[in-house]
């Protein structure tokens, strides 16, 4: 299984010293990385990633409020071959219509992303499944009106505070998920209390086997009590020791 470091986890850090974090994340043992809003950061981030041998596959850009020319020319120079628009507030995903105008909007984006050899995705938070259109979460009711070559990045927390089993989620959106975000913690809306994979109520390595056609998994911590290189360090342990016991 590969992994990879949404960047986000790092964001105080990357604001004091973007190549120095860049390097820690290397001697951690990351080789991926997914940068957020990475327009204004792309030459010093590329050449910090080139300096440590990372790739990035996958980014986040705010493709529906911003400049998709300049999203698409940025991860093209970093490598990245499939942006995913991270975030759109809850007002969005209360009705029908405003789902439709956002698959709209994304399914346009992906057409241009084609035009650089770039994929288009969508990243969840907890209240896509803690809204329900037609019997059905908002994000599975958005993911029906997606064209094919869409993917979704899966929150699997954000899942699960939302109020779904994240693994049976990921069995229903199938060959659609290509990335999950692998978090862990308590299962609430407390940013800081969330943990290293392993460490709290998700039950992490059953939802990545849920995840048939996944190319990436994503870690990240949307905030942190402790040291967050620590806490870095002790999610990929956590993975890399997991992956070997399913292996043997």
């Amino acid at each position: 299984m590969s992994y990879s470091l949404q960047l986000y986890t790092l964001r105080n850090a990357i604001s004091e010293d973007l190549p120095g974090t860049i390097k820690k994340v290397a001697q951690i043992g990351y080789t991926q990385v997914e940068p957020y809003n990475f327009v204004a950061t792309a030459k010093e981030l590329g050449a910090a990633l080139k300096e440590n041998g990372l790739t990035a596959p996958s980014g986040h850009a705010p493709l529906m409020s911003q400049d998709q020319d300049e999203i698409f020319a940025a991860a093209k120079e970093l490598g990245i071959t499939t942006v995913i628009d991270p975030f759109l507030p809850a007002e969005h995903w209360q009705k029908a219509e405003d789902i439709q105008a956002t698959a709209e909007k994304l399914n346009a984006a992906a057409k241009k992303g084609a035009e650089y050899g770039i994929r288009v995705g969508y990243h969840n938070h907890a209240w896509e499944l803690e809204s329900t259109i037609e019997g059905r979460t908002a994000l599975e009711y958005f993911e029906s009106l997606l064209d094919p070559e869409l993917v979704l990045e899966v929150d699997t927390y954000w899942a699960a505070v939302g109020g779904e089993d994240p693994v049976e989620l990921l069995q229903r959106l199938g060959d659609r998920v290509k990335f999950i975000h692998i978090k862990d913690g308590p299962l609430n809306k407390d940013n800081k209390a969330q943990q290293p994979a392993g460490q709290g109520k998700v039950p992490v390595m059953d939802v990545i086997a849920a995840a048939k056609s996944l190319e990436v998994g994503v870690v990240e911590f949307d905030d942190y009590a402790g040291d967050i290189f620590e806490g870095i360090t002790q999610s990929l342990s956590f993975l890399d020791a997991a992956g070997e016991g399913v292996k043997a």
